[in-house]
């Protein structure tokens, strides 16, 4: 495709250029001509009002002398015969046919005659003895004069129209060539049994879907994988109790080679109940590994979440805001970790606030980490600390602090943590710092001076709002 496109921006930028640069070409030689011979008529007319007063051979030749390219024998005059005996004169040098001279005269108006080396402008003025022709010599050079240059500009003008459309068309070209080899790539990873692997959504539009439903797709298959390891699982455990009244009744068949039979039978189905049992957990681990390696949508996530938990904020009257998961924000750690987190800090808000107490959920996607925020407007706490060591499973008192201990193994395995405080809407907020890269949160530092401040103004906006 990266090629198709480069080869159609050259052909269309090359007609292109053609269609236009040659006609543009012979416009440049026909205006270098015309400037040659309007150059001709104007060094002719320097003669004319010399010969509107006299015919005397030495003011002529003074005229002549004096002009721009008379000295350069490049001007000549031919003036008629005066009088019956009177002789035509003919004043510089004379390169026109004679009959092209007479003819001009006979005429009357300005006649070109070609000659070697170039054209003669035969431009005849009126005298009076008759007509006199003033002849003015106009070499080949000057009439391509600045033509050669202006069909090197115009050829490279072309050529650099050539260059950037086959540039551009190429740059575009991979823009939609790498997202669809990235696809391309994931889905032969995908087949070759790599679980994790998971496509940046970039590119156009088109692109774009696909590698979403790509995503959404690789999703399902680690779900199914899994729902079907679990299903070997649970099967081979239920068969282990049949199994243990089998091998209870061989033991009791006595010495005989029936019974023999019968043990050895019963050991050897046991033995694969335990293989499969082994590879079923293997697969298990795998799976979970993969798909904790292939991350989640945390906006997906909290939508979903924040459904589930709406029904019952609309029975006890509480207000719900969502801020900052209008699009994905994608992190490594697995769908059903990041739901049992959400689902302990909104348990927390539910469970020790009054009915009536709004709260809301804030994303905010960094360069190194995403934040997920939870406030809400209760009472409060008054030892943030406290709550949450007691998060750590150190106490059970009923405060905020219960179910961070989720939480807190959630973002320590990204390289993140936890921290309670108090919200802008005048409650307790628990914010999780989720680090994409596995390094640590920045709290200290510009950058994290500046996310913190970022935030807050966000929260302020969001509660003077009220959205």
């Amino acid at each position: 495709m990266r090629w198709a496109l480069v080869k159609v921006a050259l052909a269309v930028t090359a007609m292109v250029v053609v269609a236009f640069a040659v006609p543009l070409g012979l416009v440049v030689k026909e205006l270098a001509r015309d400037r040659a011979y309007s150059n001709a008529e104007r060094q002719a007319a320097t003669i004319g009002p010399v010969l509107a007063i006299t015919t005397d051979r030495t003011q002529l030749e003074r005229a002549v002398a004096s002009a721009e390219t008379g000295s350069g024998g490049r001007i000549g005059v031919h003036v008629p015969a005066s009088g019956k005996n009177g002789r035509p004169a003919e004043i510089g040098s004379r390169r026109a046919p004679q009959a092209d001279v007479a003819a001009a005269a006979k005429l009357g108006r300005a006649a070109i005659s070609p000659v070697s080396g170039g054209s003669s402008l035969l431009q005849p003025t009126a005298v009076a003895a008759g007509i006199a022709v003033v002849e003015v010599f106009v070499p080949d050079e000057a009439l391509t004069r600045g033509v050669a240059t202006s069909w090197l500009v115009l050829a490279g003008v072309g050529l650099a129209l050539v260059i950037g459309s086959v540039a551009v068309a190429d740059r575009l070209g991979t823009r939609m060539v790498r997202p669809a080899e990235r696809l391309a790539g994931a889905a032969h990873d995908l087949g070759r049994g790599r679980l994790g692997v998971r496509v940046p959504e970039d590119g156009p539009k088109e692109l774009r879907s696909a590698a979403s439903a790509f995503n959404a797709m690789a999703d399902q298959v680690v779900q199914l994988l899994a729902n079907e390891r679990e299903l070997a699982a649970d099967l081979s455990h239920r068969l282990r109790t049949p199994l243990t009244v089998l091998r209870l009744n061989a033991a009791s068949l006595g010495d005989s080679p029936a019974a023999d039979q019968t043990r050895s039978a019963v050991e050897q189905l046991e033995r694969e109940v335990d293989q499969i049992i082994r590879t079923a957990r293997e697969q298990k681990a795998q799976t979970q590994q993969a798909a904790a390696v292939a991350g989640c949508d945390a906006a997906e996530v909290i939508h979903e979440r924040m459904a589930f938990w709406s029904a019952l904020a609309e029975d006890e009257g509480r207000t719900v805001r969502i801020a900052g998961a209008d699009r994905p924000v994608r992190l490594p750690v697995a769908r059903p970790d990041l739901a049992a987190a959400l689902d302990a800090m909104l348990g927390n808000v539910f469970r020790h606030t009054p009915e009536g107490t709004a709260f809301a959920v804030d994303v905010h996607n960094a360069e190194e980490a995403v934040i997920v925020l939870v406030s809400d407007a209760g009472p409060g706490i008054a030892d943030p600390d406290a709550a949450l060591r007691r998060g750590h499973g150190g106490g059970g008192d009923g405060s905020t602090g219960l179910g961070l201990d989720i939480v807190r193994r959630l973002a320590e395995s990204t390289g993140g943590d936890v921290r309670i405080g108090r919200s802008v809407l005048g409650g307790t907020e628990v914010r999780v710092w989720l680090a994409l890269d596995g390094g640590r949160a920045p709290h200290g530092g510009r950058r994290g001076h500046r996310l913190r401040r970022t935030l807050r103004t966000r929260r302020r906006r969001a509660a003077r709002t009220g959205t």
